[in-house]
C-alpha cells in the first residue's frame, strides 16, 4: 500500500466489516446479558452454590472479554481515521509510518475478532489438552515431534496463553516420544482443534552422516478440557490405572515416588497419563478429566448415545494421513492439505506463526 488514500479506503473496509461483526457477535445482548450476571453475582447467597457461582463468573468473564476486545477495536479504528483525516488535511506525509504501524494492529486484530465469530462450538471456548506422539523412525522422528512441541508453545505464547506440561515422555538420544500440554486460555480449543492428525516432515536429517533425504511423522490430539461438573458415567471396571515414577523436569521430587498416574480405558484403548503434579492424587485427577474429554469428544465424533457404544470403535490416527507437511528439502514449505495453503516461509511457522492454517480450516468448516 504506498498512500494515504490507499489507507482511507483500506480502513473504510474494515470500518464496514466491524458494523457486520458487531451484529453477529450481537454486542447488545452480550452487555444485556453481564448486567444480569453481574446482578445474579451481587447477591447475599450468591456463594451457597459455588459451582454455579463460579459458572456464573466464568461467562460474565467471557463475555466481557469479547466485548472489550470489540470495542477496543472500535476506538483503536476512530483514532486510526482521525488521523489520516488529519494527514490529508495538512497534507503531512511524515506520518505515513505511523498510520501504516496503526493500520497493520488494527487490520489484524479485526481479523482476529472475526475469526471468533466461527468459534460457535460447544467447547470453542475451552483450554484445549494437546498431546504429540512421535511415529515410528526413532531419533529422527522424536526429534520432529520435540520442533512441534517448540512450535505449539510458541504459538501459545504468542497469544498470551498459559502452559502446563501435563506429561512428557523424553528419550536419553535425543528428542521427545510423547508430551502432553494444557494450553489455557479462551478459545483455546477452538484454535487448536484444527491441529489434530498426522504432521508430515521432510528434510535432510542432521541424524544421518550420509546426508540423505528421511520423511518423519507425528501425531497431534486435542480435546478440550472440561470442569468438574461435566456428567459422565464412565464404569471403573473398564479402568486400569498404573502408576510410575515421573520421567520428566522436576527437581529434586522426580523419581522418589510413583507420583505419575496411566490410565487406559479398556473398552476403547483410550490412555491418558498425567506426571505434572507431584502428589499420585492430583494426577490421578487431572488424568481422569483428560479421559473424560476424549470419551466425550469421541461420542460426538461417533454420534453415540452411550460409552458403552463405543467399544471396539477406536482407532489411533493411521501414518500416511497427514493434514500438513512440512518440507525442508529439496525446497522450503509448507502445505496444508485439508485447505491447500501453502506457506513458503517455513523459519516463520516453526517458530509459532501458524494462524493462517487455522483460519483457513475454520472457514472451510464454516463453508461446508
Amino acid at each position: 500500500m504506498e498512500g494515504i488514500h490507499e489507507y482511507r479506503e483500506e480502513v473504510a473496509s474494515i470500518r464496514n466489516e466491524l458494523k457486520d461483526l458487531g451484529v453477529s457477535l450481537d454486542i447488545d445482548s452480550m452487555k444485556k446479558r453481564v448486567k444480569d450476571l453481574d446482578i445474579e453475582a451481587a447477591k447475599e447467597e450468591f456463594w451457597q452454590d459455588v459451582e454455579n457461582a463460579q459458572k456464573v463468573l466464568q461467562e460474565s468473564k467471557h463475555l466481557k472479554d469479547r466485548i472489550d476486545e470489540y470495542e477496543s477495536l472500535e476506538s483503536e479504528l476512530e483514532d486510526l481515521e482521525v488521523l489520516i483525516e488529519l494527514a490529508l488535511e495538512e497534507e503531512d506525509f511524515s506520518l505515513n509510518k505511523e498510520i501504516k504501524n496503526s493500520y497493520n494492529k488494527v487490520a489484524k486484530k479485526a481479523k482476529d475478532l472475526k475469526l471468533t465469530t466461527l468459534l460457535n462450538g460447544e467447547y470453542d471456548k475451552n483450554n484445549a489438552i494437546l498431546s504429540i506422539h512421535s511415529g515410528a523412525g526413532g531419533l529422527e522422528a522424536q526429534d520432529w515431534a520435540e520442533m512441534l512441541l517448540r512450535m505449539y508453545r510458541r504459538w501459545a505464547e504468542d497469544k498470551g496463553f498459559g502452559i502446563d506440561t501435563l506429561d512428557i515422555l523424553p528419550d536419553t538420544a535425543g528428542g521427545i516420544k510423547s508430551a502432553t500440554l494444557l494450553i489455557k486460555g479462551l478459545n483455546a480449543y477452538g484454535y487448536l482443534k484444527s491441529e489434530k492428525g498426522v504432521h508430515r516432515l521432510v528434510r535432510i536429517s542432521p541424524f544421518d552422516s550420509s546426508g540423505r533425504r528421511h520423511t518423519s511423522f507425528a501425531s497431534i490430539d486435542v480435546y478440550p478440557e472440561l470442569g468438574d461438573d461435566t456428567d459422565i458415567d464412565i464404569d471403573s471396571k473398564d479402568l486400569k490405572i498404573d502408576t510410575y515414577r515421573s520421567s520428566g523436569a522436576g527437581g529434586q521430587y522426580v523419581n522418589t515416588t510413583d507420583s505419575a498416574v496411566r490410565i487406559t480405558h479398556i473398552p476403547t484403548g483410550i490412555v491418558v497419563q498425567c506426571q505434572n503434579e507431584r502428589s499420585q492424587h492430583s494426577n490421578r485427577i487431572t488424568a481422569m478429566k483428560m479421559l473424560k474429554a476424549k470419551l466425550i469428544q469421541l461420542k460426538e465424533e461417533e454420534h453415540k448415545e452411550k460409552i458403552e457404544d463405543l467399544q471396539g470403535k477406536y482407532t489411533q490416527i493411521a501414518w500416511g494421513s497427514q493434514i500438513r507437511s512440512y518440507i525442508f528439502h529439496p525446497y522450503n514449505m509448507v502445505k496444508d492439505h485439508r485447505t491447500n495453503l501453502e506457506v513458503g516461509d517455513i523459519n516463520s511457522v516453526m517458530d509459532g506463526d501458524i494462524d493462517m492454517f487455522i483460519n483457513e480450516y475454520l472457514k472451510q468448516k464454516t463453508l461446508l
